[in-house]
């Protein structure tokens, strides 16, 4: 067991005849600790590029709430009357009336009566 021990710790396995098996595996592991860590770097970049997007989603959807707020204020028959009392507009005292338009049908049946 003392002589397994000190084998380990001066690293002979890596210099007996046998060592390029020992180096093909050690070469593997590396390589596999060298993707594991490049994969986990990735990985936590996009989480900081998801929590990102997040807060500038919320930001955004804030604004268009504040925006549709305001548009709504300003769509208003009051404001948009104060409005055009600056500018001398005043509103109409008499209510709208409806224009209705006819078929092409009817039109032409009437002009066949008229004349």
């Amino acid at each position: 067991m003392k002589n397994g021990v000190y084998s380990l710790l001066k690293a002979r396995f890596l210099i007996n005849d046998d060592a390029v098996k020992n180096w093909r595996f050690i070469v593997f592991v590396i390589l596999l600790a060298i993707v594991m860590i490049a994969n986990t770097q990735r990985f936590e970049q996009k989480v900081f590029q998801i929590a990102e997007l997040t807060n500038q989603v919320k930001e955004l959807r804030s604004e268009f709430v504040d925006r549709r707020s305001e548009l709504m204020k300003l769509k208003m028959e009051s404001t948009v009357s104060e409005k055009m009392i600056e500018k001398e507009i005043f509103p109409s005292t008499v209510p709208p009336i409806k224009i209705k338009v006819k078929k092409e049908e009817e039109k032409s049946f009437f002009k066949k009566i008229w004349q």
